[in-house]
């Protein structure tokens, strides 16, 4: 590959892994999705990603906070409505 086109080829990996980020993805599920739907070795978005993480630094802090809140509240839903559809099964006994 010349230069251009590993330049290319590389800008269309940070491309994709944007589109990843904005489904909430984390390192490896992009990793996993690339290398299914776009025939991406894991080691390239791994290796993208890593360089895009020392550049802003600040911004995957956040998005990474982020994704781990997220998952709680959604841990904390699961267990009410758990709580809640046990609590009604039992009322109706």
């Amino acid at each position: 590959m010349e230069d251009s086109s590993s330049a290319s080829y590389i800008h269309m990996v940070h491309r994709l892994i944007e589109e990843c980020i904005l489904f909430n993805m984390n390192k490896e599920e992009c990793m996993e999705a690339l290398s299914k739907h776009a025939n991406i070795n894991p080691v390239i978005t791994s290796t993208v990603w890593k360089e895009l993480e020392k550049e802003n630094k600040e911004f995957f802090e956040k998005y990474t906070r982020s994704r781990i809140e997220k998952a709680s509240e959604t841990e904390t839903r699961k267990r009410i409505h758990n709580m809640v559809s046990s609590d009604s099964s039992k009322q109706q006994v």
